[in-house]
């Protein structure tokens, strides 16, 4: 009896789904650059590469972090704790759609008699045919083209400490929240990730 509980045991084992595989551990230098994080203060936020589209994403995430309360944003490079660098660009484009749909049917159908008449000795020899056709044609083409306007905005940006080490980054692209433009979605988006790692910095924290 107890032999067969055993492989009833060993049965259920082999049958049932193999554990999930736990998550990989975060790398000891990533832990380490979110630390980083407690001890800025001061943040300049340096202008983003992408030209004049750079430069307002760059207000917005100003304004963003500004209002996080998290750190003291200075326009004095030399004060600041560490410098946020990055890209950004937000662009208006359109999105061509175009299709085709196409019918054909054709078929023929006709008639014709002939009468013909041969001479051979002693007489002649009648010949008599039938015959039949019908033609019928069809041709149906339907296309539409439209034309959508569409909105997209990205930011790559990255908070650099004073000995230049990269200790955050982040990447972020937008086609235009419920209530905000593709820019200012970006842009919110970036503060709350920042915030999000924040706190996680502080819950590692040995």
């Amino acid at each position: 009896m107890t032999a067969a509980l055993y492989l009833f045991a060993a049965m259920m084992c082999a049958t049932s789904d193999p554990p999930p595989a736990p998550p990989a551990p975060r790398s000891v230098a990533d832990d380490d650059n979110l630390r980083q994080l407690l001890g800025v203060r001061r943040v300049f936020v340096d202008r983003f590469g992408g030209g004049e589209t750079a430069a307002q994403m760059r207000d917005m995430i100003i304004n963003g972090l500004q209002g996080s309360k998290l750190f003291v944003i200075t326009e004095n490079q030399e004060r600041a704790d560490a410098i946020l660098r990055g890209s950004a660009e937000d662009l208006v484009f359109n999105e061509v759609h175009s299709s085709s749909d196409s019918l054909n049917v054709h078929s023929s159908l006709g008639s014709h008699h002939s009468d013909e008449a041969t001479a051979v000795r002693g007489g002649t020899r009648a010949y008599e045919s039938d015959g039949r056709n019908i033609g019928v044609g069809a041709g149906e083409n339907e296309s539409s083209h439209s034309v959508e306007r569409r909105h997209e905005a990205n930011a790559a940006v990255r908070l650099v400490n004073k000995d230049g080490d990269v200790i955050w980054s982040t990447t972020q692209e937008s086609m235009g929240g419920k209530f905000h433009g593709a820019s200012a979605d970006v842009a919110d988006k970036i503060t709350k990730r920042l915030l999000e790692d924040y706190d996680r910095a502080k819950k590692s924290k040995p």
